[in-house]
């Protein structure tokens, strides 16, 4: 199972995958973070494909192609704001890579990158956010054959810390 999760730390913007994941707002239209950095990256083809789409729900995914990114495509996932827990948070972020996961198997995509989704202005602690994802990859991968990698793409040295110990247990 491991070997088809990896950790690494840098700029999911110059991953060489068929799909990095963006951690978006519900419009899809670009933000801050790394859904501006992704926007900024790919160029205008990627906002004019997002306005097509009309938005996206939180916990949901909408996939789109790369443009100038070096990954072919763009899987836009809507991640919870943090409000103490109480609304579905844990739920709602879990629904973020199940739909982005199904995305990427019914595209055959054999390669996805994740950010570190919620964790940046829509406050969801950190180490909560990566045992999540760890978890929901770890079991949409043991009932699926695509994705054949999920890479999981940290910014910071302790977001990295926080993958690499999750994955060794």
């Amino acid at each position: 199972m491991n070997n088809r999760i990896e950790l690494v730390k840098g700029d999911i913007t110059k991953m060489k995958v068929d799909a990095i994941v963006n951690a978006a707002n519900n419009s899809l239209l670009g933000g801050g973070g790394v859904d501006g950095a992704i926007h900024a990256a790919a160029g205008p083809g990627l906002l004019e494909e997002c306005r097509k789409l009309n938005g996206c729900e939180t916990g949901k995914a909408r996939i789109t192609a790369g443009y100038g990114l070096s990954a072919k495509h763009v899987i836009h996932t809507v991640g919870p704001v943090w409000y103490g827990g109480h609304r579905d948070e844990p739920e709602k972020l879990a629904s973020c890579y199940q739909t982005s996961l199904e995305l990427a198997m019914q595209n055959k995509l054999r390669t996805i990158a994740f950010p570190g989704i919620s964790t940046g202005a829509y406050r969801f602690p950190s180490d909560l956010a990566a045992l999540i994802a760890v978890n929901e990859t770890k079991r949409f991968l043991m009932k699926n054959k695509f994705p054949e990698k999920v890479t999981f793409v940290a910014f910071s040295e302790e977001q990295y810390q926080t993958y690499r110990k999750l994955l060794e247990q």
